[in-house]
């Protein structure tokens, strides 16, 4: 009697796989046993076990020629790129969605397509930031759409049009604003308010929050990547998770002012609260690259370029706004999703990992 062949290895593709949330997909993807594959424009992978993919998403010969024979069951989305105007956002963020689908089309493999987005689908694109009538917070995720133009909505367009083409199922994430472990990532709050603590300690100054009133008082929440990453493998592979859109949050809230004095305290700073206009992150840390790199050289930090590690923009955005931000997430409870982060435990997790790895001293 001949023996059956083995069973043919799960495999998925995570596209962005050396940002935040990339590299926390690829991390769970191996755990479980997935033959992984990570695309990113550079060809680096988080970790060896990672089958590296160079491309850029920005050139569609060239993806359809480094996917050819990828053939991947399951496909997170986790990148994009930040552009001039909303217009080039959609342009080449639309047009990364539509290309990555058309190339692994011809295979015939995709089973599941996950898209990562975010609460600018319920705040509005960096041109219209909190402009208009938004929906009252929580977010909920059967809001209608903003009647404003939005690479989110273009994303989801082009993905909801390649499942009915190519007969998969899908699935988008709209997380907050990410906790995780990256470096030289757009987003990346931890990294950002850890290298400016380190700062401020170096030149003897004040922790201060650099944020609005509304941001230091009311309510917010934010996503744990391991979450994000936990709820996108979920997803795949659950049918009451699947042609669904969902909120990803950590699950509980905080506000700032409770927060921040404990940041502080960590590093061993005294910390100011806002007073007025917004002290922002990228004022207060101009010119700071020398004194970064200096302390890079002192104690062995492995990245010396300040760019590399924080991203006060996006800091700056997140903490400067003047609306309250709290997201819903019954609906992805609801169809069975019930796991959790403590948002202070996970922000000292990984500034303990960040500080372990070098990155800050």
């Amino acid at each position: 009697m001949s023996e059956s062949p083995p069973p043919t290895p799960r495999r998925a593709l995570v596209v962005g796989v050396t940002g935040i949330v990339g590299q926390a997909v690829a991390r769970r993807l191996v755990a479980d046993g997935w033959e992984t594959y990570g695309l990113s424009r550079s060809g680096a992978t988080p970790q060896p076990e990672v089958h590296a993919v160079r491309a850029d998403l920005g050139d569609r010969q060239g993806l359809a020629t480094a996917l050819a024979d990828v053939r991947p069951h399951v496909v997170a989305i986790t990148a994009w790129t930040r552009m001039e105007t909303e217009a080039d956002n959609i342009r080449v963020n639309g047009g990364a969605v539509r290309d990555l689908l058309s190339a692994l089309s011809p295979g015939g493999s995709v089973q599941h397509v996950a898209l990562m987005t975010g609460l600018k689908h319920y705040l509005g694109p960096f041109e219209a930031y909190g402009q208009g009538d938004m929906p009252d917070t929580p977010f909920h995720e059967d809001e209608e759409r903003l009647p404003y133009p939005n690479f989110y909505y273009a994303q989801e367009d082009e993905l909801f049009a390649a499942a009915e083409r190519d007969g998969f199922t899908w699935s988008v994430h709209r997380s907050h604003t990410v906790f995780g472990f990256a470096t030289g990532n757009a987003m990346n709050m931890i990294a950002t308010l850890c290298a400016y603590a380190s700062l401020c300690r170096e030149k003897g100054l004040p922790f201060v929050f650099p944020g609005s009133e509304m941001q230091w008082n009311s309510l917010t929440d934010v996503t744990d990547a391991d979450l994000l990453a936990e709820q996108m493998t979920w997803a795949a592979a659950t049918p009451s998770g699947q042609d669904q859109a969902f909120n990803t949050a950590n699950g509980d809230v905080f506000r700032w002012r409770w927060l921040w004095p404990q940041v502080a305290a960590w590093f061993g700073l005294e910390w100011e609260g806002p007073t007025g206009e917004p002290r922002t992150l990228e004022a207060a840390m101009d010119g700071m690259e020398p004194v970064w790199a200096d302390l890079a050289a002192q104690h062995g930090l492995v990245e010396p370029d300040l760019a590399r590690v924080a991203s006060w923009w996006h800091s700056d955005a997140d903490l400067g706004r003047t609306m309250e931000v709290v997201t819903d997430m019954n609906k992805s409870r609801t169809a069975g999703f019930s796991a959790t982060r403590d948002t202070r435990a996970s922000f000292f997790a990984y500034a303990e990992q960040y500080r372990e790895a070098r990155v800050i001293p």
